[in-house]
């Protein structure tokens, strides 16, 4: 893998303090690989063994862009609310097991 980019850090760091300007410095630096599933889609909705379980992972490098919706899916699920229709396309085992 390659090293992480200085210059992508920055535009980064830049980018998040035009909305959080009193951040402070960051202490560390990470890079890594971010998971995904084959479909490039992110698996949403309750467990099969316990509806109390509710999956909300698989984002890949779309994470923080998708986590507002995300985010509103699982509390309509948590609320009684979700569509569980709707959310088959991301149901975790979609892949069989």
């Amino acid at each position: 893998a390659a090293p992480a980019s200085p210059r992508r850090l920055a535009l980064l760091d830049r980018g998040v303090r035009q909305f959080f300007p009193q951040l402070g410095r960051p202490s560390s630096e990470w890079l890594g690989f971010r998971p995904s599933l084959p479909d490039s889609r992110p698996a949403i909705g309750p467990s099969r063994r316990s509806p109390k379980v509710i999956y909300a992972f698989g984002h890949g490098h779309l994470g923080l862009t998708l986590a507002p919706i995300t985010a509103r899916l699982v509390a309509d699920l948590i609320a009684g609310r979700g569509d569980r229709d709707r959310l088959a396309p991301f149901a975790a085992d979609r892949f069989g097991a």
